[in-house]
């Protein structure tokens, strides 16, 4: 069957055609813009909370990035799933399978934000208890944390339209509803936290209100493409054999999100023993991180849509060389970026937080882990190229391995013997390390055409 034709502006392009550098690039761009307005959602809260609110506000919202991550990084795992089979699809123009994929996961978003509205209120209070967290900031996290789950199908929906937009190889348009939804949050962050006085609470009802907004703006773009790609809201519905294999390639992401995410609760319960400026410092450090890493994140985001298409295409020579570059311009910019930020550290933490105990905290964090960047990329899109080949179970054993097992190890029994801050830090470059000789030996052994022939045929839906 051929590949989709164009239905003017409407249609998606896919990434089976053109220079391999030229079509990578394009599309990891709006991926990276996209992200980094993500990210501009998570700094507006942070900024407007550093200034407008207390150090304890700032700690309840900058401290939470695990426990968010805990119940909806499960069915975000799984939705990465359900991009990589429409992009097989896509990618060999199967029109008939491309649609009901779409519907399969769209209708696999409904459920999943029905089930971590639940979730999330109904085991955030004990979390929060269990991570330690300083009485000063409990009040805080939970009013934040209610209202955040109470709209957090907002969140999901958006993520699961945004995921089907770019696996058709449209990553333009979430981009142009992000942009607005961005601008929006912050004025209503300023609006809500420095005008109403609302705290932490206003900074959740910003995040909600916002992204609803992004998720809308997906919704009736999908609604209103002309080709086969189309969503028709009175076809949703589960197709089994589609469903089976978006799970298949879904579920071990989500297993891996949800259990390092355990992990990195109980690595943030440590923390959360050296007092609020230990998290606020460590907080402020993991906004800039992501901010930062954000190049090289989109990269490995791209990898998957990419080698996928051009595995269904047949183009097996296109996937690898695609692989090839997307990790190696990652891994370089990985760690320039890192030296960069060893070079701003002081002045970009005080960005956010202006007591001199927690810069020290972020300072002692950074110049540890950031001369490692390069490791954290090359885990990344590793990752994302074999979940492109669909062999997304490596990725996730040898991160649970490594990213939880060997990391809340370490952390558990090192700071039993070094009760120091940075015995903390030194987790991550070490477990970076590992993942990514493990990952490194796999892509070397990977026989690519025979592990893509091997997996479900086209005709299951």
């Amino acid at each position: 069957m051929s590949l989709f034709k164009p239905s003017g502006a409407e249609s998606s392009a896919p990434l089976t055609h053109g220079p391999i550098i030229r079509c990578l690039v394009s599309f990891a761009i709006p991926l990276f813009l996209g992200q980094l307005l993500q990210q501009l959602y998570n700094l507006a809260d942070a900024w407007v909370l550093g200034n407008f609110a207390d150090n304890s506000a700032f700690a309840a919202v900058s401290s939470g990035g695990s426990l968010t991550f805990l119940v909806i990084g499960f069915f975000n795992g799984i939705a990465v799933g359900g991009g990589v089979i429409i992009s097989r699809y896509y990618g060999a123009g199967d029109e008939e399978n491309v649609s009901k994929a779409i519907h399969t996961s769209f209708t696999f978003g409904i459920v999943a934000s029905v089930l971590s509205t639940v979730v999330g209120l109904l085991l955030v209070p004990q979390l929060l208890v269990l991570m330690n967290t300083p009485e000063s900031v409990l009040p805080y996290s939970l009013a934040y944390f209610r209202i955040y789950f109470g709209g957090v199908f907002t969140i999901i929906l958006y993520n699961i339209c945004m995921a089907i937009m770019q696996s058709l190889g449209d990553s333009l348009h979430p981009l142009y509803y992000l942009i607005l939804s961005s601008i929006l949050n912050m004025g209503l962050d300023l609006l809500f936290v420095a005008v109403f006085h609302w705290g932490v609470a206003g900074a959740a009802v910003a995040t909600v209100l916002t992204q609803g907004i992004s998720f809308l703006l997906c919704l009736r773009r999908m609604c209103r493409v002309k080709d086969d790609t189309r969503l028709d809201l009175r076809r949703l519905g589960f197709s089994p054999g589609i469903l089976s294999q978006m799970l298949a390639q879904g579920l071990p992401a989500g297993v891996q999100n949800a259990v390092i995410s355990v992990g990195n609760l109980v690595i943030q319960s440590n923390i959360n023993a050296f007092g609020e400026y230990a998290m606020s410092g460590h907080g402020a450090y993991a906004r800039l991180e992501g901010l930062v890493f954000l190049p090289i994140m989109s990269m490995s985001m791209a990898l998957p849509t990419f080698i996928s298409q051009n595995l269904g295409a047949k183009q097996y020579d296109r996937a690898k060389k695609g692989a090839a570059f997307g990790i190696l311009s990652g891994v370089v910019l990985a760690e320039l970026v890192g030296l960069l930020l060893l070079l701003l550290i002081r002045p970009a933490l005080g960005l956010f937080v202006d007591q001199s105990q927690a810069i020290s905290f972020g300072m002692i964090h950074a110049r540890t882990v950031a001369p490692f960047f390069c490791l954290l990329a090359f885990t990344h899109c590793a990752a994302g190229v074999l979940r492109g080949c669909g062999r997304s179970f490596v990725p996730m054993v040898t991160m649970l391995a490594f990213w939880c097992c060997v990391r809340v190890t370490y952390v558990t029994l090192a700071v039993r013997f070094f009760p120091v801050f940075q015995t903390i830090s030194w987790a991550y470059p070490l477990t970076w390390t590992l993942s990514s000789i493990v990952l490194l030996v796999f892509l070397l052994r990977s026989d690519w055409t025979r592990t893509f022939e091997r997996q479900p045929s086209a005709r299951l839906g």
